[in-house]
């Protein structure tokens, strides 16, 4: 770890829907670099004055801890880049792919990587429920197209359950994915680096629901971590090929996290790409950096040195 004391600005809270998540995240952070030796201010950008504190600081680098809109989306990227500020993470065109599933889903079929079929809707269409079904089966999810932490997301089991989960989907976003289900072993696996990139240990989420909701991210005990996956050498292997080449595909930098599901004949589809993992307690990457030897302190410390290496 480098012994280098810097001045880092901690951007957290803000006004997406994962705000407390956020506020979580960014104090766990900020703890941790302070340990390090960095002089960490804390700024919540729900009030718009954080951009003169970011313009008039005198910061080093920044780390975002902002997850969802305004945060994870490309928008903050957009603004440190004017400032002429480093930031912890991918720049302002791979954060806004990452954030927007179907366009990164168009990039990961483009570049060869299996992701599940799915249908996009936009408000005002009138959507054809029959197609949809006969298309993609009867289990299906269904999400907000820009919203992370499994926001307005739900699982249709029946047909007559669909109408709902559109329209739940619907308040949190103006384009709705609806994604075939896929069954298996759900996997994610973090990627370090800029140009040398390094794929972290595979990790098997096994969460306490029937799927990995926003409760069983964020609440202790409600999901299980296991390092490494329970699935076979080859499998894992494949996850961590898949997680670097989906990385290299939106162009981030830094750190991604990769979600995807591993079926029972170890065929590998990819579900999403993260450019702002969660960081706290309960989160997946620091998780896997750790089995990998690398505790949290260090992580953080060497996201930063990754944002001044660019």
């Amino acid at each position: 770890m480098s012994c280098e004391h810097l001045r880092i600005a901690v951007l957290m809270g803000g006004t997406s829907a994962e705000r407390e998540v956020s506020l979580n995240t960014g104090e766990q952070v900020s703890r941790a670099l302070e340990t390090c030796g960095h002089d960490v201010d804390r700024i919540d950008t729900a009030d718009l004055s954080f951009i003169e504190r970011l313009r008039t600081g005198g910061f080093d680098a920044v780390f975002i801890c902002l997850h969802g809109r305004f945060g994870e989306d490309g928008t903050v990227q957009g603004l440190l880049e004017i400032l002429g500020l480093p930031y912890v993470g991918s720049g302002v065109l791979a954060s806004a792919l990452a954030m927007d599933k179907v366009a990164s889903k168009h990039i990961f079929t483009a570049c060869g990587l299996k992701t599940p079929a799915s249908v996009t809707l936009r408000a005002g269409d009138a959507p054809d429920t029959q197609a949809m079904l006969s298309e993609l089966g009867t289990k299906l999810v269904v999400k907000p197209v820009s919203e992370g932490s499994s926001v307005g997301m739900s699982i249709v089991h029946d047909p007559s359950e669909l109408a709902r989960a559109i329209e739940l989907a619907f308040e949190h976003d103006s384009t709705v994915l609806v994604e075939r289900f896929v069954t298996g072993t759900e996997v994610t696996v973090g990627v370090l680096g800029n140009d040398e990139l390094v794929a972290l240990p595979t990790l098997e989420i096994v969460p306490e629901h029937e799927f990995y909701d926003y409760e069983s991210k964020y609440v202790p005990g409600m999901s299980r971590h296991i390092i490494p996956a329970g699935i076979s050498d080859e499998a894992r292997m494949e996850c961590q090929r898949v997680a670097i080449e989906a990385h290299r595909a939106l162009g981030c930098r830094g750190m991604s996290r990769s979600d995807m599901i591993v079926t029972s004949e170890d065929d590998v589809q990819l579900l999403e790409v993260n450019t702002i993992p969660g960081m706290t307690s309960t989160s997946l990457l620091p998780d896997s950096a750790r089995a990998a030897g690398m505790e949290f302190t260090e992580l953080c410390d060497k996201l930063v040195r990754l944002a001044l290496d660019r």
